[in-house]
């Protein structure tokens, strides 16, 4: 493959030999300089960063995935996407217990060591990321529009304080508004950019459930929190641990809710039995020191014992 800059003067011909679809050729072939022009004038500005798949600031966990985005469009510490992350997503319309439970993981997880990352919506997304603030810890809010937009709008402040801390990361760039399409596509980078998922409160056909389901591919931990059969916002989580999951005999349960936490195992490892082998009062000041993901699972054994012992 030739330099990108090369492709702008290869003909037609020679694109489509390279195995570029005829949407890829079609945008090389007519490419608007202008736009181009002013996401560089975007990136001028404090804090605005470009970041191309081939920079070495590129997180090095989405480029594992099958289709990273060759961009990104970052407002923050982009060094903040090269440590270890643990995604919270579910519902935008959760009860008041589900979204106790994500504020007081992502506060928990925070504390260990732990990047929590989500997608800036309503509902759990939103009071994970409020969770990492409350304890001065980190938070990366990945969102389906350009980063001169906010979606929903009421969340403008929470993205400035995201972004004062943490870091806004985006793969469209500035100007792009809010299409239905944008969020599985943006629900990807959040997964990639992870070493584990845990999902509160999704209904059966949620996004949260397309975004375990590319944490699976992407051969990521995923968890899910199980709710009552009656409940319409367990179903989601219900429907993943039937799918790919094995309750446990013994499992660690938050004396807060009475609520386990169960693994739904990845392709790499079998956590459940090793869950219930450490006592979770031994992990409760035990901080995060992983920093590549061949190890990551233990941390996020770790890590979700801590949590559990907090309660």
């Amino acid at each position: 493959m030739p330099p990108p800059e090369q492709l702008f003067a290869e003909s037609r011909e020679t694109l489509i030999k390279l195995g570029l679809r005829t949407q890829t050729i079609d945008a090389i072939k007519k490419a608007d300089w202008d736009s181009v022009e002013q996401d560089l004038l975007w990136r001028e500005q404090k804090d605005n960063h470009i970041l191309l798949f081939t920079d070495t600031d590129y997180p090095s966990q989405l480029k594992e995935i099958p289709d990273p985005p060759p961009i990104l469009f970052a407002r923050g510490d982009v060094d903040l996407m090269q440590f270890p992350q643990l995604a919270i997503v579910g519902s935008r319309n959760p009860s008041s217990s589900g979204l106790q439970m994500a504020t007081d993981f992502a506060s928990s997880l925070a504390t260990t060591g732990f990047t929590i990352t989500s997608g800036l919506a309503l509902g759990i997304d939103a009071a994970s990321h409020r969770g990492a603030l409350a304890v001065q810890g980190k938070t990366i809010a990945v969102t389906g529009t350009g980063l001169d937009r906010v979606y929903p709008a009421t969340h403008k402040e929470l993205a400035t304080e995201i972004a004062n801390t943490g870091v806004l990361v985006s793969e469209f760039p500035p100007g792009t508004s809010a299409k239905a399409n944008h969020f599985p596509r943006r629900n990807r980078i959040i997964s990639g950019l992870c070493v584990g998922l845990l999902v509160v409160e999704a209904a059966k056909h949620s996004g949260s459930l397309i975004s375990a389901r590319m944490a699976l591919e992407q051969n990521r931990e995923v968890f899910a929190i199980p709710g009552s059969i009656y409940n319409p916002l367990a179903r989601g989580c219900n429907a993943l641990i039937r799918e790919g999951a094995k309750l446990q005999a013994r499992h660690a349960t938050s004396q807060h809710s009475g609520t386990p936490v169960t693994n739904i195992h990845s392709p790499t490892q079998r956590m459940g039995d090793a869950l219930v082998a450490l006592r979770p009062s031994q992990l409760r000041t035990k901080p995060c020191s992983v920093k590549t993901t061949s190890n990551g699972w233990t941390a996020i054994r770790n890590a979700i014992l801590a949590s559990l012992a907090r309660y």
